[in-house]
């Protein structure tokens, strides 16, 4: 076996492979350098404006103070304890209008988004009659507004309780970590049987945009000019329509599903993070790095499938093939991931593709001229791996039928192989070359001109 041209062969070929593994290695780690200074720049946006923005409310807010008493020692001792009531919404019905802009830092974009919104709630109040008693004493009461980061918020511009203008305050009024905004009520309002709000306001953030469906019954309209969202949360939109021009969505809820009015009970502190939401985020598509870094993944299957090719081109022919050959034809194809993603920053994927390609057709195409001895079994090398860069280019961009792409590639190479060898000897090829004798020489067999190392 250690004496057969074969078996050297193929193992100088591995190890060829596994000697390319190392620049990979390094053009991989350099894919992901690239994308973390892309994540710095969402970093910077997201400090340099707000970040993400969950909105929470509207909610009527009651603060109480409870006497309550107590045996200690055998002495009755007198207690008090002070919590907020919350009464939520009967009816939440949200309408907003979202524009997402991108903004570049050198040669990375970010979005931030500015979203709209007019917000229509009713209150039952006919519920706080147990809140009467001889021991509990009412606070004045508030609507809260919690938002995810306070930097967001635009202007308020209209808010209206039963068509009575009110006074919007800063900060939600709420101990824990709930920013947003506050709207003083005044107690005899409580006195009406249902209370109708109607307010505006401007939300700004970067990322993911959420509602907490507070209402017994919850309602979300969204729209955006943003092509690419990443709809996510608790609850998928009922209805939703994606154009190159932006989306519309519509989210639908209730205490039946989402059993929120339990999180708000007496003497709870919510927890305002993870409470269920409406969500959307403004996703970015699958950008130069992460496609770059798909493709790279599938680096080993093109060189395999190259050095295969020149391989049985050997084995079928009197011509051989060095390995350092087959090194500098591989370490082309490695240039070519380098090449796609230097460019890729610049004029984009599918353009930076097609001009790789012909980079390395460039290059491969002068080299194997000379190589194999003649420019049209350079063009028919060149033309094989032009096709391979096609079919790898159908595999990024068609996910859903990449495994079955895939498949047919590695079965048309297997079979082409099979097919072209079907009538190989080859343990005329495992047969060491034998020398000749003193004064004489072998007769040149087929066998002879079909050895594969020198």
């Amino acid at each position: 076996m250690k004496k057969s041209p074969l078996f050297w062969k193929v193992s100088t070929l591995i190890g060829c492979i596994l000697l390319l593994l190392v620049p990979l290695f390094m053009v991989s780690n350099l894919i992901s350098e690239r994308a973390s200074y892309r994540d710095d720049v969402e970093d910077t946006l997201r400090q340099s404006t707000s970040g993400p923005q969950q909105l929470t409310g509207p909610l009527i807010a009651i603060p109480v103070t409870e006497i309550y008493y107590k045996i200690d020692d055998k002495k009755e001792v007198e207690h008090k304890r002070s919590y907020l009531h919350f009464v939520l919404p009967e009816s939440l019905v949200i309408d907003g209008n979202q524009q997402v802009q991108s903004r570049s830092i050198g040669i990375y974009d970010g979005q931030i988004w500015t979203t709209d919104l007019k917000l229509k709630a009713q209150f039952n109040t006919e519920k706080l009659t147990r809140l009467k008693g001889e021991t509990i004493t009412l606070g004045q009461p508030f609507i809260v507004v919690g938002v995810g980061d306070a930097r967001g918020i635009g202007a308020v511009s209209i808010s209206k309780i039963n068509g009575e203008a009110l006074t919007v305050e800063p900060g939600s009024g709420v101990s824990g970590e709930l920013p947003g905004i506050h709207i003083p009520l005044n107690e005899n309002l409580l006195a009406m049987k249902t209370l109708a709000l109607d307010m505006s306001l401007s939300l700004n953030g970067t990322g993911s945009f959420s509602i907490v469906p507070v209402g017994r019954n919850s309602e979300l309209t969204l729209r955006s000019n943003w092509p690419h969202p990443g709809f996510m949360g608790d609850y998928l939109p009922v209805q939703r329509e994606i154009s190159a021009s932006g989306f519309q969505a519509q989210w639908k809820s209730s205490w039946f599903a989402n059993n929120l009015e339990s999180l708000f009970g007496d003497q709870i502190q919510p927890e305002w993070r993870h409470v269920p939401a409406f969500s959307v985020t403004v996703a970015t598509p699958a950008d130069q790095y992460q496609l770059t870094d798909r493709a790279i993944k599938y680096a080993i299957l093109l060189i395999a499938l190259t050095f295969m090719a020149f391989f049985i081109y050997e084995t079928l022919t009197h011509l051989r093939l060095h390995p350092m050959q087959y090194l500098l034809v591989g370490l082309s194809l490695v240039l070519f991931y380098l090449v796609l993603l230097a460019l890729s920053e610049h004029v984009g994927f599918t353009p930076a593709w097609i001009i790789a390609s012909l980079v390395g057709a460039m290059m491969n195409g002068v080299y194997l001229q000379a190589v194999l001895e003649g420019w049209k079994r350079s063009a028919v090398f060149i033309l094989a791996l032009l096709g391979l860069d096609a079919v790898m280019w159908f595999l990024l961009r068609s996910e859903d039928s990449a495994l079955l792409l895939g498949s047919a590639v590695l079965a048309i190479a297997l079979f082409a192989v099979m097919y072209l060898t079907r009538h190989l000897d080859w343990y005329s090829l495992s047969q060491s070359k034998r020398n000749p004798p003193d004064g004489g020489s072998l007769k040149d067999t087929d066998d002879e001109a079909l050895r594969i190392w020198k």
